[in-house]
């Protein structure tokens, strides 16, 4: 059912022309017709990850071709559907998955090359079109701005912790920070029965960390060596799984902090990928180095049917307008957030 004016609507999209802040710039885009297969979906609410600062900054290790409409997590209603489409309709509220050729089994690096915001264009425009196999429905009772913070961060969290750590009730699981994947796993971790140890930088979000159910929040500005505090608050014994996304500042006291046969999940690199770290504690503790690229659509249907069950919902920390996205990642970039922070898409 398409749209009665497709063939004249014009995009509004935010272009990326050269790397930095300053270059993104708001312009107008033909909106092209629809494959078969293909939907069109009128964005209403983005999510940034830290990938998108990254990709912006031209600091991505695969930077893009530019032009690039940036970011890869966005939510909103179906407003076209393609003659061969028969996932959704018209009406419908669905959201994006960052690596749409990623519908299941192992990942391969190949499926990286039409990420959302990297590979291709992103979802910070009016209209998005892509394939219906590049989204899925909004779980019951979730706003579009819940939904928007779950592709990237939320299954990064759910992979780690459910699809390569097969978490178990009452282990220990180790985040670090306050942003969207830690405070997805802590929310995944705590609810499925788990004890959440948590690192911050300040006391306040250490006290907001505990709030939204962490058992212990440790400040690591005042404990440069907080994995004698891990180590001390498991009896000598070290937690089941590391959410590791500082990278390489972090990994040393990850290694430290875990268990005889824990799990490591190296999903963020905040610190760095380069570095020096002590591999012996590797072998001693039989532990398993796993990284993360975020998860198939098999996988975020799965966490979606958990998020339902539990009532998870995510943590939204701030919501800007999408003039103000270079402000938006700027505050990214500052690490005050909790949480996801949010870009509404204006326009009539």
């Amino acid at each position: 059912m398409p749209m009665s004016d497709s063939a004249t609507a014009r995009n509004i999209a935010a272009e990326l022309s050269a790397f930095g802040l300053e270059n993104i710039a708001f312009v107008e885009r033909p909106l092209p017709s629809l494959g078969p297969s293909q939907i069109r979906v009128r964005v209403r609410v983005a999510s940034l990850n830290h990938r998108d600062l990254l990709i912006v900054q031209g600091r991505f290790r695969e930077p893009p071709m530019l032009p690039r409409v940036p970011l890869s997590d966005g939510a909103g209603e179906v407003i076209e559907v393609g003659c061969d489409a028969r996932r959704f309709k018209v009406g419908e509220r669905v959201v994006t998955t960052i690596m749409p050729d990623w519908l299941n089994g192992p990942y391969t690096p190949a499926m990286m090359a039409n990420a959302l915001g990297g590979g291709t264009d992103g979802v910070l425009c009016k209209y998005f079109s892509a394939d219906e196999h590049a989204f899925i429905a909004i779980p019951e009772g979730f706003s579009l701005e819940q939904a928007a913070a779950l592709p990237c961060a939320g299954l990064a969290a759910w992979n780690a912790l459910f699809e390569h750590g097969n978490l178990k009730p009452r282990q220990t699981v180790l985040i670090q920070g306050s942003g969207g994947v830690s405070c997805f796993a802590l929310l995944f971790a705590s609810r499925s029965g788990a004890r959440v140890i948590a690192i911050s930088s300040s006391d306040s979000k250490c006290e907001r960390l505990r709030q939204l159910g962490a058992a212990h929040a440790i400040n690591y500005k005042q404990h440069l060596d907080w994995s004698a505090q891990v180590l001390e608050l498991t009896d000598g014994v070290g937690v089941d799984h590391v959410v590791e996304t500082g990278g390489a500042g972090t990994l040393d006291q990850s290694i430290k902090s875990a268990a005889v046969g824990g799990t490591i999940s190296v999903i963020g690199m905040l610190t760095g990928a380069y570095g020096m770290f002590d591999a012996f504690p590797i072998l001693r503790k039989t532990l398993r180095l796993q990284g993360i690229v975020g998860g198939s659509m098999e996988m975020f249907e799965r966490m979606c049917a958990m998020i339902e069950a539990l009532g998870i919902h995510p943590v939204i920390d701030r919501t800007f307008s999408m003039c103000d996205v270079d402000a938006a990642l700027r505050y990214l970039e500052s690490g005050q957030h909790v949480g996801k922070i949010l870009i509404r898409i204006d326009g009539a």
